[in-house]
């Protein structure tokens, strides 16, 4: 079988571990930690970052770090993983979901401003939602793919209406947008993800990064209990977020490869798109003008006019010995989510459910992604 998404363990991994058990820094302190935040601020375009246990653990301390709490509103893109919508519940708080640009598949400007004019109040405590009567606390845009939303319009927006931005960077590193890197983009805050199905990855993981010293020191306080002080006194509820030098260790061995495993995700990316787009009702992912993506998965949508049925696809690569999957279906369709105000979503309706994510692991052979397109070119009935 040729696997979706796998590590590529081809580095410094067993040597940074080894020297974790030799010194016996194996818990949630140690250099590996250190090196780990410094290298992961550095790739981001951030001057600080903090390591957490997973992303959606940094998105939930990012979040409280920046005043979210209970009853209030946070703007999301439905197109996303539902962890997105999970760490804002996490606050006691609720998404306010909104569609995606066909261009990039990431949360839609011209569709929030719109609804934050028309369908908010400015009162002494916030901005608010005038049919919920709930705060607009922030907004969370999600780096859809690797690809970097357009935050040159989405930082704009929170600026006139005074909202933070916390960013679901989580596969982003080594994207750019306007030349710029993920962290570097005018967020206050940026979370990302090091699972193992990411490009790098830290066997599990997340990190918090940003620009501001002060509020980065917030979630770091956050995320290691709130604790003030050597005698056990804790100001607030604070969080047990803390990433292991184990972990670590391993996430700066990968971090090592980043500008290797980009490019070839990147090249992986070119050669579906070469390969598959000729197809009639075949279309590559998209590829948004402002932004250079990491191109974390690759994949095709299928259809229309004719879409396939794309779990039998599924079904048939699988045959074929090709891991392939389906796409995340929509945060308003999830049943913990049905009562989350949402926005007309017609651009996240029409594809979500003809997305096809194709093998993509950084250590994919030509020869394994020729098998791979040549199976799909014949389960759709395309000649060689």
């Amino acid at each position: 079988m040729i696997p979706l998404a796998i590590p590529n363990i081809a580095g410094n991994e067993a040597k940074y571990l080894q020297e974790c058990v030799e010194t016996n820094f194996v818990s949630s302190v140690g250099p590996f930690v250190d090196r780990f935040e410094e290298m992961v601020a550095h790739a981001s375009g951030s001057r600080h970052a903090v390591a957490t246990t997973s992303g959606t653990t940094g998105l939930h301390a990012a979040l409280t770090a920046v005043g979210v709490g209970s009853g209030d509103l946070v703007v999301l893109p439905s197109m996303t993983f539902i962890a997105s919508a999970n760490a804002i519940s996490h606050c006691g708080a609720l998404p306010w979901l909104f569609d995606i640009e066909v261009e990039g598949w990431t949360l839609d400007p011209v569709q929030v401003e719109a609804a934050l004019r028309e369908k908010t109040e400015r009162r002494a405590e916030g901005v608010y939602h005038v049919e919920t009567e709930r705060r607009i606390a922030a907004i969370m845009p999600v780096h859809t793919l690797g690809s970097p939303a357009n935050m040159l319009a989405l930082t704009a927006i929170a600026r006139k209406f005074d909202l933070p931005v916390v960013v679901d960077a989580a596969a982003a590193l080594g994207s750019t947008c306007n030349g710029k890197k993920p962290g570097a983009l005018g967020g206050d805050l940026s979370v990302f993800s090091f699972n193992g199905n990411k490009t790098v990855t830290a066997g599990g993981g997340g990190a918090v990064t940003g620009n501001d010293e002060a509020l980065c020191a917030r979630v770091r306080h956050l995320t290691t209990t709130a604790k003030v002080g050597a005698d056990y006194t804790h100001d607030v509820v604070g969080f047990n977020y803390r990433m292991s030098n184990l972990e670590a260790a391993v996430g700066c061995a990968q971090m090592e490869c980043l500008d290797t495993f980009v490019s070839a995700k990147r090249r992986i990316a070119r050669r579906y798109d070469e390969a598959l787009s000729e197809i009639y009702g075949v279309a590559p992912f998209p590829r948004a003008p402002w932004a250079e993506s990491a191109c974390w998965f690759s994949g095709v949508t299928l259809g229309p006019p004719a879409t396939p049925d794309i779990e039998a696809v599924i079904a048939s690569l699988v045959e074929c010995g090709v891991g392939a999957r389906p796409f995340w279906k929509p945060v308003h369709l999830q049943a913990p989510y049905a009562s989350a105000p949402v926005e007309a979503t017609p651009v996240t309706t029409s594809i979500w459910d003809r997305v096809l994510t194709l093998p993509c692991s950084t250590n994919l052979s030509e020869v394994d992604q020729k098998q791979v397109i040549a199976a799909l070119r014949d389960i759709l009935g395309a000649s060689a």
